[in-house]
């Protein structure tokens, strides 16, 4: 009896269907995290509004200066210089309100005032 698994051509054919199917794998995930973020309702809410940066220095001056420093220029936490290059608007709403990043607490700003500070950090 023939062993098809062994054959070269089936090997390949097998490769192939593997790798097309991690590579459809990949942005599907991708494409199933981002439609998970996006139905947070409060996410939502946040990226409805129009952010106001001048409140947002604000908000961060009163909350996250004392770590960040007064132009988020770090001081105990790191810089936020051009951190809107690192990190999505997701990924920076869920930083603030997450408190998963020890020592920074957990805040838990209104969704407007979590729009004028996220206009805020994607200025710097």
């Amino acid at each position: 009896m023939d062993n098809q698994i062994t054959k070269p051509e089936i090997l390949i054919q097998r490769i192939v269907l593997l790798a097309l199917a991690i590579l459809l794998a990949v942005p599907l995930g991708f494409f199933g995290v981002q439609l998970v973020q996006a139905s947070d309702p409060y996410v939502k809410s946040v990226l409805s509004l129009t952010g106001n940066p001048v409140q947002g220095h604000a908000i961060f001056q009163i909350n996250c200066a004392g770590c960040h420093g007064l132009e988020a220029d770090g001081r105990v936490g790191p810089s936020l210089q051009a951190v809107s290059k690192h990190k999505s608007r997701y990924g920076l709403i869920r930083q603030v309100i997450s408190g998963e990043t020890p020592p920074m607490p957990k805040f838990q700003p209104s969704a407007q005032e979590m729009a004028d500070l996220l206009n805020y950090l994607e200025s710097l």
